[in-house]
């Protein structure tokens, strides 16, 4: 049996890069989109692999481990990543956006 998206994204971010915080919310209800589906995901990682790093490298940090799950039906990542100093500012994720479709 094939394990969830949501479970293999919480994985393989673990795996990668040893977050002190991780939350993975499959937003795909959200959007117009059957029932149970795992297309749409926010990801919010903070991690010290992310200290001294710019913004799109943070990105690219998080997108490589999950290239088979971008490939292969996940259409959507919205990603927060932030060190632990940032993180304690900010203390909370942005919303996502309402679905316009």
């Amino acid at each position: 049996m094939t394990q969830p998206i949501a479970t293999a994204i919480r994985t393989k971010l673990t795996e990668a890069l040893s977050p002190s915080e991780l939350s993975v919310i499959n937003e795909s209800h959200m959007h117009n989109v059957p029932p149970g589906s795992e297309s749409h995901f926010k990801v919010v990682v903070v991690s010290d692999q992310f200290q001294d790093k710019r913004l799109v490298q943070r990105h690219q940090m998080i997108y490589q481990p999950l290239q088979a799950e971008l490939a292969n039906g996940v259409h959507a990542l919205a990603i927060h990543a932030y060190t632990a100093d940032e993180w304690q500012k900010q203390g909370i994720a942005p919303e996502s956006p309402k679905c316009l479709g």
